[in-house]
């Protein structure tokens, strides 16, 4: 997303956040599940994001409720 401007500017008008706020947000509990839904909430840009991190969209969401104070749910083969 940060490689983006447009995509980044979307996030940050979204958010409310401004850019020279960004480094301090990120270290606030709950900025990395927001980060994470905001990719949910764009499909392309979560396979996307899946794609280059190498993980799966489900991956993804299950890293984002674990972050958001959720537990983590393994799949059984």
């Amino acid at each position: 997303m940060a490689t983006e401007p447009a995509r980044l500017s979307r996030f940050l008008a979204l958010s409310g956040l401004a850019p020279e706020s960004i480094r301090a947000a990120a270290a606030e509990s709950g900025f990395l599940a927001g980060v994470l839904a905001h990719l949910g909430e764009d499909e392309a840009l979560l396979r996307e994001f899946a794609a280059e991190a190498g993980v799966t969209p489900a991956e993804v969401d299950q890293a984002r409720r674990l972050l958001a104070g959720g537990i983590w749910e393994r799949e059984v083969p």
